[in-house]
């Protein structure tokens, strides 16, 4: 294509889109693929011919991710970290994303966490007791210069950071709409602190939480820790999630953010963005029900996921030999989950001709490879279910207390449950439904959406979803959960006790006590889960595979994961999804006051998905994909 011709286009399609920044995100199904940009030079004929190869290999767009030079080469030459020759790159490439129908997000800064070597001291991150502390942003385009990660518990100076990105992405972000992108926690969460944290602790709490910061993780100090995680809480919230997502929206974005290992409550931050996103197989597929229920809770349709991460263990293992059938076990673990919207993690840049850049704690998307040849018809199958579960609003009747508290008074995990990069149990990457709660499709709550439902027919509605009972089985709880608790009980709302909890944080309150007992004492309160339903599961049978299910009240679709893609845990075993005959299970349906039984016969390798009617009619979609068998390690 001639320039001047690629210039027109580009013009026509800026003007044809005008307000697209405030149509739905991801409108396409197709995959997308982080796209590693090394810091070097990126030339034009470069991105036309990666961005054409995925287009022909059914991918729907690109997440550009800025990272240090190949091979780490302190002495490579590149573009200047947010100069012209690198805004112009990055603009070439939107624009010719744009021509040719895919989209093109952008992560909004260098490597990860947010940082760089225009952070000031002032802005850095901090944590208690260490003045001097600083947090290097290492192995980012400026390497061998680390500069500072960013303090994210101050708005002001994620304000003076965004300003410096937000002008050097913004001819980018012209044209259709894209994602700026936040990847999951990384900075230093130990002892985590910011200037003027004592003053609003001693404000909100009535006491100095200095003289328990030095041992704040000592299980003597289940109070004060409580009390710091909530206000680290609500900092790490109002002070960078919700002005992260402001920031998408003046710069004509939209917010996809990965809030997985923030000290946070999990809930609320994934609702505070446009687009939340959970990853695998760093997170367990289990995890994904924390990211998907806030996406309900808040009323956002899509739930991403940065999917295939170190897929057979720390760093990539089975480099460029991964198996497509080992790769869908793990998608349809996260369907199963409630995502929607695959993110490939990923694809290195390379030159014309050249496939050897790689990316070292991923698979590998590219011209060579174990995958190359199955790309197209993978992703026209990820593409065919995330449609599918896009319909509607997921069904559910149960909403489950998170226990926040008990993660946040837990301190740190036991040693077993520990990972390199994961020590706190405030992450909650464990966290799992009560087997009893199976085939109910129930999603998780906490208190902020509590306190926003209202209670009629003895039914919690929340935005548009309809709960038929709550079940909170914590040890601990906050005054103000036990005060949301009886307010709705009192309404006549079922709450499922499961057992008697304790007051969290340093300050006890005789309200608490007198609140739990007039909990206690209502008739709906019961720590008996099947003395309290009065409706059917929406699946029942003796194995029931992991499933989820939507409906727009007049017919629902429901996703039925294959049988060996339950219960994923990391790593995945080379080989896993190894499937030599069919697997057959009985179920029975309960829609629309219809019971109707099921067979669901699983082929090797293959997932289902079915539709049923108000009438109880059962139709399967034709979502078939065999990938070239398997060999074990």
């Amino acid at each position: 294509m001639k320039k001047t011709t690629f210039l027109l286009l580009t013009l026509v399609l800026i003007t044809i889109a005008g307000n697209a920044q405030h149509s739905a995100p991801y409108q396409s199904c197709k995959p997308y693929t982080r796209w590693w940009w090394f810091a070097g030079i990126i030339r034009n004929e470069d991105v036309r011919d990666q961005l054409n190869w995925l287009k022909s290999n059914n991918f729907g767009g690109v997440e550009i991710a800025f990272i240090y030079p190949v091979k780490r080469n302190p002495k490579a030459a590149r573009y200047p970290w947010l100069g012209k020759e690198w805004q112009g790159a990055v603009r070439y490439a939107k624009m010719y994303a744009d021509s040719i129908g895919l989209g093109c997000d952008f992560t909004f800064g260098t490597l990860w966490p947010f940082g760089g070597t225009f952070v000031t001291d002032a802005d850095r991150t901090q944590i208690w007791g260490k003045p001097g502390f600083k947090q290097p942003l290492r192995l980012s385009w400026t390497h061998p210069d680390t500069g500072n990660v960013l303090n994210h518990l101050d708005r002001h100076a994620f304000e003076r950071y965004a300003t410096v990105m937000g002008n050097a992405l913004a001819p980018a972000l012209k044209g259709t709409a894209s994602a700026i992108f936040c990847d999951s926690w990384e900075v230093e969460t130990k002892h985590l602190w910011t200037k003027g944290f004592d003053s609003i602790f001693r404000r909100a709490f009535l006491y100095d939480i200095r003289p328990f910061m030095d041992s704040i993780y000592a299980p003597r100090n289940a109070g004060p820790r409580y009390d710091y995680m909530k206000l680290l809480s609500q900092m790490v919230l109002n002070e960078f999630y919700i002005p992260f997502a402001e920031k998408a929206h003046r710069l004509g974005a939209f917010s996809r953010v990965q809030c997985s290992g923030a000290p946070v409550d999990l809930i609320a931050a994934y609702a505070s963005v446009d687009v939340p996103e959970t990853e695998a197989m760093l997170y367990e597929p289990n995890f994904t029900k924390i990211v998907s229920s806030a996406a309900a809770l808040s009323g956002k349709n899509i739930v991403s996921s940065e999917t295939f991460t170190c897929l057979y263990g720390w760093p990539a293992k089975h480099f460029r030999k991964e198996q497509t059938a080992d790769l869908k076990l793990v998608c349809d673990a996260l369907f199963s989950n409630g995502v929607n919207q695959v993110f490939w993690h990923g694809m290195p840049y390379n030159p014309v001709g050249c496939d050897t850049n790689y990316f070292y704690a991923t698979v590998h998307v590219g011209k060579t490879g174990n995958l190359t040849d199955e790309l197209s018809s993978f992703n026209s199958y990820m593409t065919k279910v995330s449609e599918k579960m896009r319909f509607g609003k997921p069904c559910t009747g149960i909403a489950v207390y998170l226990p926040l508290e008990d993660s946040w008074i837990a301190g740190e995990y036991l040693k077993e449950l520990q990972l390199p990069w994961s020590w706190g149990a405030y992450e909650l990457r464990y966290e799992h439904f009560n087997p009893e709660l199976k085939g109910y499709q129930p999603l998780w709550i906490n208190n902020d959406f509590l306190g926003k439902g209202v209670v009629q027919d003895k039914a919690l509605h929340v935005n548009d979803l309809s709960f038929a009972m709550l079940y909170v089985d914590a040890k601990a709880l906050d005054v103000a959960t036990i005060k949301t608790l009886l307010k709705l009980a009192s309404e006549g709302l079922p709450v499922c006790l499961k057992q008697i909890p304790v007051q969290a944080g340093q300050n006890k309150t005789r309200d608490f006590d007198a609140m739990l007992q007039k909990l206690k004492a209502l008739p709906n309160v019961l720590a008996d889960f099947q003395a309290l339903i009065h409706q059917s599961p929406l699946v029942t049978g003796d194995t029931i595979p992991g499933f989820w299910c939507r409906t727009d009240g007049k017919s629902a679709t429901i996703f039925f994961a294959n049988p060996k893609a339950g219960n994923l845990t990391y790593p995945v075993r080379y080989g896993q999804s190894y499937q030599d005959s069919a697997i057959s299970l009985p179920v029975v349906l309960h829609f629309g006051g219809n019971t109707v039984p099921v067979e669901l016969t699983f082929k090797p390798y293959q997932s289902l998905i079915l539709t049923i009617n108000e009438k109880g009619r059962v139709e399967f979609e034709d979502i078939y994909l065999m990938p070239n068998i398997p060999s074990k390690e």
